[in-house]
Order: structure tokens, then C-alpha cells, then sequence
């Protein structure tokens, strides 16, 4: 995946309530706005002190939550050793007040917790940490932090309230197969904290097809499985059956959404969602079980060392239709070829679970129904953030319904 830079930086830097000033703009070696640990490493020399990177401020161009130049609120634990470069800036507001929809992890306090119970959760299990915690990531849908162990990194996540509890799914797909997730070391599903043991290796954006085509038979597998427990609906997890997400589609085209369609849009919108019960009976008649879905099987989620394959990040996890993830995992496999196989190797693993079933049929019916649910995911992430944050989902559920239109719409002659 390309990870050349075209992002800049400035930090408006405050200690508690106190505004100390602005550092930047500075470059940095990573285009992705969540992507903190570089800004860390560039402001901690700079201020002589340690910081922590609380939330997105701004961002002026760029797109797809990269490049551009981008402001941070960030905190000190005390006064830099020192000085800032740049006074504070006029108009800039009030950075300290409370919302009512900032995460846990974008304040300084809820860091200091969320570390804090890491920290008391390693040592409880024998396993202290050897240094400060690093900050890697930060956005309106997670907080990611490495601890140093003796044993290794451990790695502390926190998610939003309306993300899955990544403990439990974690926990459901290692009762069927255990080395297919993280080892979880300690979890707080009330805070939707987890600390997860290292996993070595590297994302499987560039990837052999050998890797990938594992990946996805390995989440067949254990789908399966649990599909064949019949045990329902596991605890926490949100129901998004195609019937459901079908009702759901309605309450999409009723709120936000609607006025960033042209009337043209909206209008074919409601007519494909008026087709949905349809779809979603010749879905069902593929004869493909319901079961526990990732929600965003892609290659960047999953982790391979060349021995072990390792399914990461859970929070969008749910019960459902798998064929949601046997698409996500095609159209983020680039290259027609290679799309096409990831997708056939799906259609293979499925067939030989379910002897009867039709999964190929169902990759083709679901296309619409997959950016739809997409839609519907996103317009819960703008639901339930910050004002500020809203840049990193703005436009996705009207693009995810504008997708869905395209998948039906006949072909030119």
C-alpha cells in the first residue's frame, strides 16, 4: 500500500486547561490523519516532554482521511522544556470543554485511564510494562497505544460505544479456531478496552494471493463452525441480517443522506430499497448460513509472518450474511485477476462447507444490499462523533448509495 506523504502537521499544544502555543507546520513520513505515531515522535524532541496526540482539529485539503495539512489538539503532561514556536492562535475555541460525543481517548483524562487499567492489567498478569506507553494511532473510531513488555509489545485498543466489543467477537472465533485472532491479555467491554498479546508479521495489503486466499478460507471455516453451533445471536453483537439492514435502508433515505442525493438519486434510491425483500429472499435462497461477519475483511486487517494468518480489528463485527465480508475482501484486493480469485476462492470454501449452496450467486446479488449496509455503518460513525471528526466519514453513506445504484444499473449496449 503507498505510503508516500503529502501531510503536514500543526499542534496546538495545552497543559490541562492552559494554551501554550502551536508548533508547526512540520512534515511527516505517513499521509494518513490517524496515523499520530509519527507526530509523536517529532513533537516530543521538539517540546522535551512526552505528549499525547487527543483528537483532529482540522484538515485543510487532502482527502480519504490523507494528506493535507492537518491540526491537532495536543496534550502535555507539564510545561515543555522548551519554548513553542508560535503563540496561540485567535478564534481557535475552546479545546478543554466537554462534548457530549467525544470518545473516552480524546481527552487527556480518559488516556490517563485506559493506560492506567493496562498498565494494572500487565503487571496483575505477571507481565509489567519496561517503558511508556507509545501512541500510534487516534481518530473518532479507535485509540491504539504499544506497551513494552519483556515478552514483547502488548497493545491497547480502545473503541467507541457503538463499535462491537472486539473482546467477545475475539473470544467467539477462538472458541472454533484459536490461532485465527489475537490472544486477548485483559478486557474491559464496558469501556470497550482491550489489551491484545503482539501479533508478528505485517498487514497483507501486498500479500501473496497463496496468504489472502488462506485468510478467507480460514474465516469461512470458522464461520461455519459457528453457524453450525445454532446458537443465536452471540452476546453484544448487533443484528444485521439482510432483512434488517433492509429496514434499515428506509431510515438511511429518510434522514441526512437525502440531501446530499440529487432528487434523481434519492428517487432511485427508494425504488432499490422498495426491491430489497426480494433481494434479500434470492439471498437467502443461496443457501448460505448466518453467522458472525467481520464486517471489514480486507487485507489490511489481516496479519500474516509467513506462518501464521491473523484476523485484527473487529469493531464493526456482527451477525449477518457472510457474503459481506467475501465482497469487502474482493473489491480491496486490487486487480481484476486477483479480485476475481479472492472472490472464487470464497465461492470455493463456501461450497465445500455447504454442499448445496450457491455463495458465487450470492456475491453477485449481494452488491447492492453490501454499499448499502456500508452506507448505513458510516451514517452511525457521523451519528455518534465530534463535530470535528465528522471529516473522516462526511460523504461516505451518500457514496456508498451512489455505488449501490451502480451495481443495477443495466449495462450500455
Amino acid at each position: 500500500m503507498d505510503r508516500g506523504s503529502g501531510r503536514t502537521v500543526s499542534a496546538l499544544v495545552t497543559v490541562g486547561d492552559r494554551r501554550l502555543g502551536v508548533v508547526g507546520p512540520f512534515p511527516v513520513d505517513s499521509p494518513w490523519w490517524a496515523d499520530v505515531e509519527p507526530v509523536v515522535a517529532h513533537l516530543e524532541p521538539a517540546l522535551g516532554v512526552p505528549v499525547t496526540v487527543l483528537r483532529l482539529l482540522d484538515a485543510d485539503g487532502g482527502e480519504g482521511a490523507r494528506d493535507g495539512h492537518v491540526t491537532y489538539h495536543v496534550e502535555a503532561p507539564g510545561p515543555p522544556r522548551h519554548d513553542l514556536p508560535s503563540p496561540w492562535p485567535d478564534g481557535s475555541g475552546d479545546l478543554t470543554g466537554p462534548s457530549s460525543r467525544r470518545a473516552a481517548w480524546a481527552t487527556a483524562s480518559g488516556v490517563r485511564e485506559a493506560l492506567d487499567w493496562a498498565d494494572s492489567a500487565l503487571r496483575a498478569s505477571g507481565r509489567p510494562p519496561t517503558g511508556p506507553a507509545g501512541q500510534v494511532r487516534t481518530w473518532n473510531l479507535s485509540g491504539l497505544f504499544r506497551l513494552p513488555t519483556s515478552r514483547g509489545p502488548a497493545w491497547l485498543k480502545i473503541t467507541p460505544g457503538f463499535a462491537a466489543c472486539e473482546a467477545r467477537v475475539i473470544e467467539t472465533f477462538a472458541q472454533v479456531d484459536p490461532d485465527s485472532v489475537p490472544a486477548v491479555l485483559a478486557a474491559d467491554p464496558a469501556h470497550r478496552r482491550v489489551l491484545l498479546e503482539h501479533v508478528p508479521g505485517a498487514d497483507c495489503w501486498d500479500a501473496s494471493e497463496d496468504v489472502i486466499g488462506g485468510a478467507v478460507r480460514r474465516l469461512v471455516a470458522a464461520q461455519a463452525a459457528l453457524a453450525e453451533r445454532r446458537e443465536g445471536i452471540p452476546d453484544g453483537l448487533l443484528d444485521r441480517r439482510p432483512q434488517v439492514l433492509a429496514g434499515m435502508v428506509d431510515e438511511l433515505l429518510d434522514g441526512e443522506v437525502a440531501g446530499e442525493l440529487s432528487a434523481g438519486e434519492l428517487s432511485s434510491a427508494r425504488r432499490l430499497a422498495g426491491r430489497l425483500p426480494a433481494l434479500v429472499s434470492s439471498l437467502e435462497a443461496c443457501g448460505l448460513p448466518y453467522t458472525v461477519v467481520h464486517g471489514d475483511f480486507h487485507p489490511g486487517n489481516v496479519r500474516s509472518d509467513g506462518r501464521r494468518t491473523v484476523m485484527v480489528d473487529f469493531a464493526d463485527s456482527h451477525f449477518g450474511h457472510p457474503v459481506l465480508d467475501g465482497l469487502r475482501m474482493r473489491d480491496f484486493v486490487h486487480g481484476g485477476e486477483r479480485s476475481a480469485r479472492a472472490a472464487g476462492a470464497w465461492a470455493e470454501a463456501w461450497s465445500a462447507r455447504v454442499p448445496g449452496s450457491d455463495p458465487a450467486r450470492a456475491l453477485a446479488l449481494a452488491e447492492p444490499l453490501a454499499h448499502l449496509a456500508y452506507a448505513v455503518r458510516y451514517q452511525e460513525f457521523l451519528d455518534n462523533i465530534e463535530p470535528s471528526e465528522r471529516r473522516y466519514h462526511a460523504g461516505d453513506p451518500a457514496s456508498e448509495v451512489r455505488a449501490a445504484l451502480e451495481c443495477v444499473r443495466p449495462s450500455a449496449p
